[in-house]
C-alpha cells in the first residue's frame, strides 16, 4: 500500500481549519467556502469516516462582527471577541451540516482539560460517544476563559492533541498555503512543495521558517510541531491548501496534493511505545493465572474478574503494573478505574460493575490498546 493510500483507508480523521481560511483573510466568515468544506466532509462521513473538526476563527469572526480591524493585544478584549465570534461560528457549522441531516456539537477545551488524566479520559469518552451516534464535534480552544499560562498556543497544537485523544488515523490541517515548501514561496520563485516526509525529519525545521499572519497564532513551524505531536500516537498529518478545489475529496482519492508527514510507527505500536517508555507506574494489579495467560498469549484486554488484588493509589488513566501471583511483572497499562473503584470490582465479572459501583465507565480494567506486555 502506497503512503498516500493511507488517506483512502483512514476511518477517523481530525480536520483543522485556520482563521485566515474561515474568515477569508479577515473579511468575515466565508460561508461559501464553509459550504464547500461541509459538502466534502459529508462525503467522507457517507464513506464511513468519523470526523472531528477543530475550527479556528472565533476571535477573527468576533473582530469582524465588532468592526475591529486589528487583533487586540489585551486578553480581556480577545476573550470578548471570542465570545461574540463563537456564536456565529457554531451557528454556521450547524446550519451547513443540517443540509446533510448531520448534527454537530460544540466542544470547548483548555490545556487543563487535556493535562488532567481524568478530564482527558472524560473528554475522550464524550468525543467517542458523539462519533458513535453520528454527531460531528466542532472543537475550539475555550478562548473566553483561557489565560496565557494555560493556552495551547495555536489550534494546530489543539488539532494534534485531539488526534491523540481520539486515536485518529490522521490529522488534516487546512491552511492558506498549498503545503510545506523547501523555501518560503513568498520570497523564492523556485520553491518546491515537499510532497512527503517523515514528521521526524530534522531537515524540515529549516524549511518551516516564517510566522503566522495577522489573524492566526500559528505558522508553518507550529504545523510541523503539530505533525510531530500527532505522530506520537501513530497519526499521519497532511498540511494542505484549504482553497484547493475539492481538497478533502482529492485527498481521500489519494491525489498528491499538500504535504504528507508520516509517523515512524503505526498507531498502536507508537501508542504502546509511549505507554512503555514515558509513564511511571502508580499502582499494582495482581492477576490470577488465567488473566496472565490471556494477556500474554491471547492479546486480550484485562477484565476485572482476572484481578486478585490492588495496591497503591492511582487515578483513572494512570499507569499501573500488572504482576502474576509470584510478583513478576507481566504487563503495564492505563487503568480505566481509580484505585478504590478497582479494589471494589476486582475479581468480579464485568456485568456486575454497575451493581457494585452504581455506574460503569468501561467493561475492561485495562483495554488491550492501552496495555503493553513486558
Amino acid at each position: 500500500m502506497s503512503e498516500r493510500a493511507q488517506l483512502r483507508q483512514a476511518r477517523r480523521l481530525v480536520i483543522k481549519i485556520g482563521s485566515a481560511l474561515l474568515t477569508n483573510d479577515g473579511k468575515g466568515l466565508d460561508e461559501v467556502a464553509l459550504e464547500l468544506w461541509v459538502d466534502q466532509i459529508a462525503g467522507l462521513i457517507a464513506d464511513g469516516v468519523e470526523v472531528v473538526i477543530v475550527s479556528s476563527g472565533a476571535v477573527a469572526v468576533g473582530m469582524s462582527r465588532l468592526g475591529w480591524v486589528k487583533r487586540p493585544d489585551q486578553l480581556h478584549e480577545l476573550q470578548a471577541a471570542a465570545a461574540v465570534g463563537q456564536m456565529g461560528l457554531v451557528q454556521s457549522w450547524e446550519a451547513q451540516f443540517k443540509r446533510h441531516d448531520i448534527h454537530t456539537a460544540q466542544i470547548l477545551l483548555t490545556h487543563d482539560d487535556l493535562s488532567d488524566r481524568k478530564r482527558y479520559l472524560n473528554g475522550r469518552s464524550t468525543l467517542r460517544a458523539l462519533l458513535d451516534v453520528g454527531v460531528i464535534p466542532i472543537v475550539n480552544e475555550n478562548d473566553t476563559v483561557v489565560t496565557d499560562e494555560i493556552r495551547f498556543g495555536d489550534n494546530d497544537t489543539l488539532g494534534a492533541l485531539v488526534a491523540n485523544l481520539i486515536e485518529a488515523d490522521g490529522l488534516i490541517i487546512l491552511t492558506d498555503q498549498l503545503g510545506l515548501f523547501d523555501k518560503d514561496p513568498r520570497k523564492h520563485e523556485d520553491a518546491s512543495l515537499v510532497a512527503e516526509r517523515k514528521a521526524s525529519d530534522h531537515e524540515l525545521d529549516a524549511m518551516a521558517g516564517g510566522g503566522a499572519g495577522a489573524l492566526g497564532r500559528g505558522g508553518m513551524q507550529t504545523k510541523l510541531r503539530a505533525a510531530r505531536l500527532a505522530a506520537r500516537s501513530g497519526a499521519f498529518t497532511v498540511i494542505v491548501g484549504g482553497r484547493i478545489e475539492g481538497v478533502m475529496t482529492r485527498l481521500r482519492q489519494g491525489d498528491v496534493i499538500g504535504t504528507l508527514l508520516l509517523p515512524e510507527q503505526g498507531r498502536v505500536a507508537a501508542r504502546k511505545q509511549w505507554i512503555a517508555g514515558h509513564l511511571q507506574t502508580r499502582g499494582k494489579l495482581t492477576l490470577d493465572e488465567g488473566a496472565v495467560r490471556v494477556l500474554c498469549l491471547g492479546g486480550r484486554s484485562l477484565l476485572p474478574v482476572g484481578v486478585k488484588s490492588v495496591s497503591g493509589q492511582f487515578r483513572r488513566g494512570e499507569m499501573v503494573s500488572c504482576v502474576d501471583e509470584s510478583g513478576r511483572e507481566v504487563a503495564r497499562g492505563l487503568v480505566n478505574y481509580d484505585a478504590d473503584e478497582a479494589r471494589a470490582i476486582a475479581g468480579r465479572p464485568s456485568q456486575r460493575i454497575t451493581e457494585v459501583l452504581g455506574y460503569v465507565s468501561d467493561d475492561e480494567m485495562i483495554h488491550r490498546d492501552n496495555l503493553v506486555i513486558i
